[in-house]
């Protein structure tokens, strides 16, 4: 949407290399998304080198885990290296388990935990297609594979454990039943899987999960945890007032002792508002009257607005509106059942009557963001579609 969150990740790493000291940190589980693409711009990428090389002074480990966003050979790269630097980079699936077995440490030097380092598992990783299988049989294949792996990673921690009393702790980067997604997270479907059940872990005395950006408990299971998203990653993660938070497990003798959510504060002040006009109005003034301010921040915004009218001047109302106020407004668009309401009222057409760069600008319409910006995009993506369907022809 136009705006960098690189000072909101700054902020939040600040935070957290403080909680680390703070709580006396053993280990530091990262699990999986450990940036939004493949190809990461440089300043992300030297936001995660300095965390790596702050993290040096608090004696801790810290493990990397690939998630379905990140390039592994982009994580791959610097692994052999950040191994000197007391971090564990798996950036994918290997088919010797062995090499997911990890030793945790704590700050005394003895062994803490054993961890089974699982990432974002890829369909090729542990099966081949086959002819003739049906979707469901590609479903249980799968789903079988993920908990063999699983089983046989956790056979290779309890063969190290040897009876002794050391907790093992395993990862994942998948959606598990039930999991309450957000409108960030890109579904991820491993081959045609498109949720895992929790029972088909293995019997860890804790598992941390990552993909699913909204905190949460899986399966009713205090040990079985996405501990989400340390931002908002979309508009819908403000809804509800759940803070962002990460997980801070404790061990004894072995065994789990505690769990503790340890609230990230908000960086940056984000809030949907809906309604007519005049709504609006009084939800901005409730907005600014409870949200306390830092340094006058701007509260950056998404509108909706309900109309039974179209208004043509919709931006530059809320502009005037908004003019005196520490807000900004980065989404604006009309409720979508008013805008398609709308569009019915216009003159009935038939598909024969219509191009198929018609088509493509009825479909525009129907999301109405009315900022500059998005209004620009919408000229751009007509050009290109007439470009494609130009040299489609040709």
């Amino acid at each position: 949407m136009g705006k960098s969150r690189a000072s909101e990740h700054q902020a939040f790493l600040s935070w957290l290399l403080d909680q680390i000291e703070i709580h006396q940190v053993d280990a530091l589980i990262v699990a999986g998304d450990i940036f939004d693409t493949g190809s990461p711009p440089s300043y992300a990428r030297e936001i995660y080198n300095h965390f790596i090389v702050d993290i040096q002074s608090k004696n801790c480990v810290l493990v990397i885990l690939g998630g379905n966003h990140d390039s592994v050979a982009m994580l791959n790269e610097s692994k052999a290296l950040l191994a000197c630097l007391n971090t564990h980079v798996i950036a994918e699936v290997n088919d010797n388990s062995d090499q997911h077995i990890i030793s945790l440490s704590n700050r005394q030097g003895d062994v803490g935990a054993i961890l089974c380092a699982i990432p974002f598992i890829r369909q090729r990783d542990l099966l081949q297609s086959k002819a003739g299988q049906s979707g469901a049989d590609k479903q249980q294949a799968m789903r079988q594979s993920i908990a063999e792996y699983y089983q046989a990673c956790y056979q290779q921690a309890e063969q190290l454990r040897d009876n002794k009393a050391l907790p093992i702790i395993a990862t994942g980067h998948l959606v598990t039943v039930n999991a309450k997604t957000s409108e960030s997270v890109r579904e991820i479907y491993i081959g045609t899987l498109d949720a895992f059940p929790a029972n088909a872990f293995p019997p860890v005395d804790y598992m941390a999960l990552g993909h699913i950006h909204k905190p949460q408990l899986v399966a009713k299971s205090e040990h079985i945890r996405y501990s989400g998203s340390p931002i908002p990653l979309s508009f819908d993660e403000t809804k509800g007032k759940k803070p962002k938070s990460v997980v801070l497990v404790t061990f004894e003798e072995g065994k789990l002792a505690q769990t503790q959510t340890l609230e990230i504060p908000c960086f940056q002040p984000m809030a949907i508002i809906k309604g007519n006009l005049k709504d609006i109005e009084k939800e901005l003034s409730k907005l600014l009257e409870s949200n306390k301010l830092k340094d006058q921040q701007t509260i950056w915004l998404e509108i909706e607005v309900a109309s039974q009218d179209y208004l043509n001047d919709l931006q530059i109302r809320l502009q005037q509106i908004t003019a005196e106020l520490p807000v900004e407004i980065l989404l604006l668009r009309r409720e979508r059942k008013n805008k398609q309401a709308t569009l019915l009222n216009e003159e009935k057409e038939t598909l024969n009557e219509l191009s198929v760069e018609d088509v493509f600008a009825r479909r525009l319409d129907e999301e109405t963001w009315e900022t500059d910006e998005y209004k620009q995009r919408v000229e751009r993506l007509k050009t290109r579609f007439k470009q494609i369907v130009s040299e489609l022809d040709g």
